[in-house]
């Protein structure tokens, strides 16, 4: 019983990197229709009132990866022949083959493109999932990854109330546009596609997640952040 919790404690954690990834891919694409691909348009106007916006919904994403991964990184899941980051690399490798080879655009650009085909999303989902695993495993990819996480680990806890009152504000805009697409989407039905169904949930998903990081106070209460800087001065 206790190995099932631990593996079920383990996939939460990955699932919630994921999400964290496909909440800022989602993103990009919005923001490259916003600048590049679609001149003037204003996404999910007017309860969204600026597509900049989505730049605050990355930010979130990108501050729930540490405190995600760390929920699972303390666990003994034992490891199949080698660490997570070799699979993650691996699983990496194969899907950037596949791209080049059955993708209608190119790796450059596959997170950037209006193109929700099949070949493309395959591609999409790969590279977001071998890159969660290596985000999963960071620390063991070497030991200067690992000290110069330290580093910004001790950076991150002497700024510990700075970040967590950001994570306040970014967690509320992901909230904010939240409810404005699904606002949005409710008033024009035709815009209720695969692609926006899956950037409200993943949106959603990353406003709970910051508020939840909020009340467990996982930047206060950052471990062993002294003796690491220590040894970095050392």
């Amino acid at each position: 019983m206790g190995r099932i919790w631990v593996l079920t404690k383990k996939t939460f954690s990955l699932t919630l990197v994921f999400n964290s990834l496909m909440t800022i891919a989602c993103a990009v694409g919005i923001l490259a229709g916003f600048y590049w691909i679609f001149p003037n348009w204003q996404p999910f106007y007017p309860y969204l009132l600026n597509g900049n916006f989505f730049w605050l919904v990355i930010i979130a994403a990108i501050m729930n990866i540490f405190p995600s991964a760390s929920l699972g990184r303390t666990l003994k899941t034992g490891r199949f022949l080698f660490h997570h980051y070799f699979y993650g690399f691996l699983v990496l490798f194969f899907s950037a083959v596949y791209i080049v080879v059955f993708s209608p655009v190119s790796i450059l650009s596959i997170f950037f493109v209006n193109d929700t085909s099949v070949a493309v999303n395959v591609g999409r989902f790969f590279l977001l999932g071998g890159l969660t695993l290596v985000l999963d495993d960071l620390p063991d990819v070497s030991k200067r990854v690992e000290l110069g996480l330290n580093k910004l680990k001790s950076g991150v806890y002497r700024g510990r109330r700075i970040i967590s009152a950001v994570q306040v504000l970014m967690g509320a805009f992901s909230f904010y546009l939240f409810v404005a697409v699904s606002l949005y989407l409710s008033q024009n039905p035709q815009w209720i596609t695969t692609a926006n169904i899956l950037l409200i949930g993943t949106v959603f998903i990353t406003g709970a997640t910051s508020f939840i990081f909020i009340k467990r106070r996982v930047w206060v209460k950052l471990s062993g952040c002294e003796n690491d800087e220590d040894q970095l001065v050392q």
